[in-house]
């Protein structure tokens, strides 16, 4: 252990410490969606790579772009199936999407969600006049958004751990 802090204190802390910002604010913008999110992670583990300039460093950068493409497949196709066999179109969820970006502008932070939430519910209710049917939909688009983030989220939590790995392998 006394080795392996020893190389890491010999190498120049921005070769580690920049790349583990941005992965770390990489995961807080699956959270607060006003910062991309994975691309800055994984912009975070490329500088680390680059620094490196090694094969297992370009093998994590690999791993963590696999980590990456896989998270995005399954972001769009698990809750995306789910929110259609609840009967929501593609066109609801964009408004949704669009009156919650407008809304996350006008009041910050809270104004995303609550204009989601609004906007689907009251699509939803235009459609079919019945507000229990129009909460249940809204309900299942709330959690397909989610399970949205969960797996966004999972995947940015194995590209930090794979990128650690990779960290404390290579010193």
């Amino acid at each position: 252990m006394t080795a392996l802090l020893r190389g890491m204190t010999e190498q120049p802390a921005a070769s580690i410490v920049l790349p583990g910002l941005l992965v770390i604010v990489g995961l807080l913008g699956v959270i607060i969606p006003v910062i991309p999110g994975l691309i800055v992670a994984l912009i975070g583990v490329l500088i680390w790579a680059l620094d490196l300039s090694t094969t297992a460093g370009w093998v994590v950068f690999g791993l963590c772009v696999a980590i990456y493409g896989c998270g995005l497949v399954a972001q769009f196709l698990i809750p995306g199936k789910r929110m259609k066999a609840a009967g929501i179109s593609n066109l609801t969820l964009f408004l949704g999407v669009a009156v919650g970006i407008i809304g996350f502008f006008v009041v910050p932070v809270i104004g995303g969600p609550l204009g989601f939430v609004l906007a689907i519910f009251l699509l939803e209710l235009s459609k079919s006049q019945d507000k229990d049917a129009a909460w249940r939909s809204t309900k299942a688009a709330l959690r397909g958004v989610l399970h949205s983030i969960g797996i966004e989220l999972s995947a940015g939590l194995l590209i930090l751990t794979t990128w650690v790995i990779g960290v404390l392998v290579t010193r």
